[in-house]
């Protein structure tokens, strides 16, 4: 699972429309600092209250502050990433059409943890599912037969790493957090082994995401 390209903007306008209700503008202590945005004391204050208020009315200043980021991760992780449809949207790059374009190789699938999987006795099912899958590919490759296409599409396993460029904002990943965070799925939580790459330790290193995201 990778996260890259992560760009976080647009948090001058929304402290900039936090402060619109009340017109207290003046109070506002924010500023732009070589390009990154650094919020005040004041701003940060009346930030937390609007959080801690509990409605999510009040805080929708968050669903101003927008996040993209070019997401690779498995078929069964994006499967549960899709239930969040609010707010999110996403670009992924296509499997119906680049499928039989490149070798497939163990690089094309999420196996983190393949000395496990021999372990379980599941590490030959692995080998043999590869050799199969891309000795479709070749036969398709050969013939254009389309029969071997739709033979390796219907084979490919949940664990195939597809990357998609999804904007979201941090009313979104705030949710998304709290819900994930003690997830069973290391692509969620981290909770078997944090250091991999996961999508609650990535939520972490955005900007003020502990005051703004993950503080209750």
């Amino acid at each position: 699972m990778k996260f890259e390209n992560t760009e976080v903007f647009n948090f001058d306008g929304a402290f900039r429309g936090m402060r619109n209700p009340l017109n207290s503008w003046a109070k506002s202590d924010s500023y732009s600092e070589d390009g990154n945005f650094v919020i005040g004391e004041n701003d940060m204050d009346l930030a937390r209250r609007l959080i801690g208020s509990g409605d999510a009315s009040d805080r929708k200043f968050l669903r101003q502050i927008l996040v993209c980021v070019d997401i690779t991760a498995p078929l069964y992780w994006w499967k549960e990433f899709d239930t969040y449809k609010v707010g999110t949207t996403a670009n992924s790059t296509s499997t119906m059409h680049k499928l039989a374009t490149t070798p497939i190789t163990f690089d094309c699938f999420e196996i983190t943890e393949f000395n496990t999987t021999h372990e379980l006795g599941t590490s030959i099912l692995w080998v043999r599912m590869m050799d199969d899958i891309e000795g479709l590919r070749q036969k398709y490759l050969k013939t254009k037969d389309k029969r071997y296409w739709l033979e390796l599409v219907r084979l490919l396993p949940n664990s195939w790493l597809q990357t998609r460029t999804v904007t979201l904002n941090y009313e979104n990943l705030r949710a998304m957090y709290h819900q994930r965070k003690h997830h069973k799925l290391n692509e969620w939580s981290g909770k078997d082994n944090p250091a991999l790459p996961n999508f609650c330790s990535w939520v972490r290193t955005l900007p003020y995401a502990k005051e703004l995201i993950i503080d209750d």
